[in-house]
């Protein structure tokens, strides 16, 4: 059975976020690659984006400089309020529990961090952070796709890959998720979340011993391979229809059960940490019992919006810092009474950030490089201490924002090679200096 009918048979029996993989189970040509440890029993990576364009400045405050406060008369933090980090930055005065992470040893900030020739535009620069490709506009998969991809193409397919490779909290999977094989999850609440399926009984009748065809008659006799045309090219089949009809089957039931085992997981948790109310505080929460619950997820990928503070930014933006605080402090939390803390790598990112001087609206408007976050029990200071990089100049400026010095696609690098245990270069187009952020 060629590419083509394993598609068409896939099509009504199989679910959307499975299809591309039947693709690539059946394709001889396919690099084959090992695919790491799952999330059940390995690594597993959370990336939490801040949908809007946080302003890095007054999410890590650069408070013995005097710039900083003559740029932002109105909305600079004051030195005595903020979490002092260091001796020239500290983080705002809302991000307390992030502090307690930071004082354990438990959270590491890299300053400065974006890409050559920045997009200030909401859309093209998410784009550009999804996919880790700025030179294409046009790019229909993500760096996290890209890497479900290179880790699940070429296995055996009597063994169904995990449909829940990939979960995203809402209605739909960003950009960084898609893949061109793989397909992740996405959905808002886990009670509601139900496998959706032309037909149930069909999956259920697929399982039947009558239904399947005789292994014997499938590959006993090898079916007539017609004699190629010039410069035509035979595709031989890398398995067999018996094989491929129960990988069908099978994939198709374990979508069925894993969304009964979603659900089941996030009925089952109850936690002493407390979440804040709201989808991103609820949303780690579910994230917490899927990781409780022994599900084969490696990437857990939550939102967090309103960063869009062009007007009355002061009130606004403290309320997202402590509801960014408040829910990864409890997720933390949460991880630690499970004693799963160890085996959870978190890393927080924005389009962009804002620019040095506040605006006539009490506002910021949108501007380039920004602070990105890492949290995890084994991150590796012992290098580049618990600060990476220099904070950025609020003086000498790319055109009134503040330059990068740290391209984020070596933060993606050394997060795929030392934590997910994956080259990165297939994934990320070439070979990126990485730092040794975590250790393996």
């Amino acid at each position: 059975m060629n590419r083509g009918m394993a598609m068409l048979a896939a099509a009504g029996t199989v679910p959307l976020f499975v299809d591309r993989t039947v693709m690539a189970m059946v394709d001889p040509e396919d690099i084959k690659r090992t695919q790491q440890a799952s999330g059940r029993d390995g690594k597993i990576l959370v990336i939490v984006q801040l949908s809007g364009g946080n302003d890095g400045l007054n999410t890590v405050v650069p408070y013995t400089d005097d710039q900083y406060y003559r740029s932002r008369p109105s909305l600079g933090k004051p030195a005595n309020q903020v979490h002092k980090l260091n001796d020239f930055v500290g983080l705002h005065p809302n991000l307390t529990p992030l502090k307690s992470l930071f004082d354990a040893g438990e959270m590491t900030l890299l300053q400065g961090v974006g890409y050559p020739n920045p997009n200030r535009s909401h859309f093209r620069s998410m784009d550009i952070w999804q996919t880790a490709i700025p030179e294409e506009e046009r790019t229909s998969s993500g760096w996290v796709g890209r890497y479900f991809d290179n880790t699940c193409r070429g296995n055996d397919p009597r063994q169904a890959p995990d449909a829940t490779v990939g979960v995203s909290m809402g209605e739909s999977a960003p950009l960084a998720m898609q893949g061109e094989y793989v397909k992740t999850l996405a959905f808002e609440k886990a009670e509601n979340f139900r496998y959706q399926g032309q037909s149930v009984g069909n999956y259920l009748k697929l399982n039947q011993p009558e239904e399947m065809p005789d292994p014997a008659a499938t590959t006993a006799t090898p079916r007539p391979v017609a004699r190629p045309r010039p410069g035509q090219k035979i595709i031989t089949p890398a398995t067999t229809e018996g094989d491929q009809i129960e990988f069908l089957s099978r994939t198709a039931m374990d979508a069925q059960l894993a969304s009964d085992r979603i659900r089941a997981a996030v009925g089952n948790h109850n936690p002493k940490a407390q979440y804040p109310q709201g989808e991103f505080g609820q949303g780690l929460k579910t994230v917490a019992a899927m990781i409780r619950g022994e599900l084969p997820t490696r990437v857990y990928y939550v939102q967090l919006g309103g960063f869009d503070t062009h007007a009355n930014q002061q009130g606004r933006h403290d309320q997202l810092m402590q509801q960014l605080a408040q829910g990864v402090g409890a997720f933390w939390e949460d991880l630690k009474e499970q004693k799963l803390a160890q085996r959870v790598m978190m890393m927080t990112f924005s389009e962009f950030g804002r620019r040095v001087a506040q605006n006539a609206s009490g506002g910021t408007d949108h501007g380039a490089a920004a602070p990105m976050f890492l949290f995890g029990q084994r991150l590796n200071h012992s290098e580049l201490g618990a600060v990476v990089g220099k904070h950025p100049s609020l003086t000498d400026l790319d055109a009134g924002d503040l330059k990068y010095a740290i391209d984020f696609r070596s933060v993606y690098a050394s997060l795929l090679q030392d934590w997910l245990e994956t080259p990165s270069k297939p994934i990320l187009g070439k070979q990126f200096p990485t730092a040794k952020l975590v250790k393996g």
